[in-house]
């Protein structure tokens, strides 16, 4: 598996990607207008370019043989500065695989990318946002030293999901290994 940064030339290919993990995951909880404009407003090739370009944002993609396999997006400031215990905070904002590649690593590997990454820039914390009833994903988070700081919420178009916050100093996670 090859990693690499994603270029505006990767949009389309992860606005499909990102629309595909999203619906085979979450979708049978929205309305289909709700589920529309969400994906409308997040997974499209425009936003997702903004995003590849947005220097306060790193992505990073997972393939092999040339198939993307999933994706991580690192934004370079924090998300939730209400919660913010740590002087230097980024937010993992998505971490998706495709569907049929679940299990393989995937995930393991963009999540040990993005960790790098923020510590290479400095940042002694990492924010994340994760549905309240995803325990697969709450779990995988824990083995990365993540914990639960606080309860949030996530609106996909007017439904709103009630979501936790996630988070991970950097001294917690050295003390942990």
């Amino acid at each position: 598996m090859d990693l690499r940064p994603a270029t505006t030339a990767d949009a389309p290919a992860l606005a499909r990607l990102g629309t595909d993990s999203f619906v085979a995951k979450f979708g049978h909880l929205y309305t289909a207008e709700n589920l529309a404009n969400f994906l409308a407003g997040s997974h499209s090739e425009g936003k997702v370019g903004k995003e590849i370009a947005d220097p306060a944002m790193r992505v990073m993609l997972a393939e092999r043989d040339g198939h993307l396999l999933g994706f991580c997006k690192l934004v370079m400031a924090c998300g939730w500065p209400e919660h913010a215990r740590g002087e230097t905070v980024v937010e993992l904002k998505q971490l998706y695989t495709d569907p049929a590649a679940t299990g393989q690593g995937i995930g393991a590997i963009l999540m040990d990318w993005a960790l790098a990454e923020g510590a290479a820039f400095g940042a002694d914390e990492m924010q994340l946002s994760v549905y309240s009833d995803n325990p697969g994903a709450q779990k995988f988070y824990a083995r990365y030293g993540f914990e639960k700081v606080a309860d949030i919420h996530f609106m996909v178009g007017e439904h709103r999901d009630e979501e936790f916050l996630f988070a991970r100093l950097a001294a917690q996670a050295d003390r942990s290994t």
